[in-house]
């Protein structure tokens, strides 16, 4: 498997454009973590074949891309920018003029929670709530796997822990001193059929390799969440997490240069649970970003065909078939 998709993708990175020069240059971010990585290949490589675009990818982070769009109006696209660590500065830029949301690249954005896993869920459903995980404690291993030291969702679920009085209910915070170890004793307790409970987010590797349910917190409300993400709370509340949205933005300038190729950026959204599953593949193979989007795009045409032109479709088929 892992030869015939190294040579895959070097026959198709290697391939010439298959559309003629009908766009120009294009500059488009990858992100320095994977699953940006992967989606920004993914568009690179349809850009470059099925519409003949020059593509320039530039490496970056949230806050350096925010920072060059505001002080250079490019790179043209910037893909991945997680809008909750963005902070004022972006949604200026869109209040200038300056760029435009076109695309919540992952549906339903960057999910969080509190988490056991499916088979614990299926023998027990009562520990799908917050209510039956505490009157049951015994059930989930009587333990919280809490995030990291330093981490925002440290704050959050801190609160969240007093707010629910959850040790009282007999379950102890242990908390982790690396996202290493967290996702270690999810992979441990999984791999031995052993209850787990604790917090993660997607997508990411584990959630892509363990068939995990997400327990019910209740209602989403604002006002506590945002609030749970100050240490300085004083009054914790009880609320789930939201969706976090990521984005793909382009600049108004490049969609007025390139409508059609903003036209297709609109279009490139991957599931959640489908870039989870994809990084686990990228992991369990040992693969590259350009491995990945090539066992994507020739695995899911089904998706990745609805985002194009006919004409760029077309292109497309002929070369990946």
């Amino acid at each position: 498997m892992r030869k015939s998709v190294i040579g895959l993708t070097l026959g198709l990175l290697a391939a010439p454009a298959a559309a003629q020069a009908e766009c120009g240059e294009v500059s488009i971010t990858e992100m320095n973590w994977a699953s940006a990585q992967v989606v920004t290949t993914v568009a690179s490589f349809i850009m470059e074949q099925g519409y003949g675009c020059d593509v320039t990818v530039v490496p970056s982070d949230t806050v350096p891309a925010v920072t060059s769009l505001a002080e250079n109006g490019e790179p043209d696209i910037v893909t991945e920018l997680w809008l909750n660590s963005t902070g004022e500065a972006y949604l200026q830029l869109e209040e200038q003029g300056k760029v435009e949301r076109v695309a919540q690249v992952l549906d339903p954005g960057g999910v969080e929670g509190w988490w056991i896993p499916t088979y614990l869920a299926e023998e027990h459903p009562e520990l799908k709530t917050i209510e039956g995980v505490m009157a049951n404690p015994e059930l989930v291993g009587a333990r919280f796997n809490n995030c990291p030291s330093g981490w925002g969702c440290r704050v959050v679920s801190d609160n969240l822990i007093e707010a629910l009085d959850l040790e009282e209910s007999g379950i102890e915070v242990f908390n982790h001193g690396s996202g290493e170890t967290l996702a270690t004793s999810m992979a441990s307790a999984y791999q031995d059929g052993n209850p787990w409970f604790g917090y993660y987010w997607a997508p990411t590797v584990p959630l892509g390799k363990f068939d995990m349910t997400r327990v019910d917190l209740g209602e989403y409300k604002e006002d506590i969440h945002k609030a749970n993400g100050s240490q300085d709370n004083e009054n914790p509340g009880v609320s789930d997490f939201p969706a976090a949205p990521v984005l793909t933005s382009i600049t108004t300038d490049f969609k007025e240069r390139e409508p059609e190729i903003a036209e297709l950026m609109s279009n490139v959204t991957f599931k959640t649970s489908t870039m989870s599953s994809l990084l686990a593949w990228k992991d369990e193979n040992n693969a590259s970003a350009e491995e990945a989007a090539v066992y994507f795009l020739t695995h899911n045409k089904d998706v990745w065909s609805g985002w194009l032109s006919d004409d760029a479709r077309e292109r497309l088929s002929k070369v990946l078939n």
